[in-house]
């Protein structure tokens, strides 16, 4: 019983934490734009890894940037591993939101 209640909190720890390193790392990779897209790409994946995660993917179209967090984390044997992957856009602000 308190295995299975140690690998649902790692669990939710891991989900948030892909949340987190997904909404930090579009900030980031926003906040370099206008560096271009490899300068700002390369910012989120330092600020991902930070966050124990990894960017699994990042487009920066103007000053708006797409980024995809990955963790991962190994529940007991036999359960294996889950993977969360987290999405976040950020960029400068219209009327209708982030474009």
């Amino acid at each position: 019983m308190g295995v299975a209640f140690m690998a649902a909190g790692g669990v939710r720890a891991a989900r948030h934490r892909a949340y987190g390193a997904a909404d930090l790392a579009a900030l980031a990779a926003a906040s370099r734009a206008v560096e271009g897209p490899e300068s700002a790409c390369r910012r989120a994946a330092e600020v991902a890894e930070g966050w124990g995660a990894r960017l699994s993917s990042c487009a920066v179209r103007g000053m708006v940037a797409d980024v995809e967090a990955t963790v991962t984390v190994r529940l007991p044997d036999p359960f294996g591993s889950l993977r969360f992957v987290s999405r976040a856009r950020a960029g400068p602000q219209g009327q209708e939101g982030v474009s």
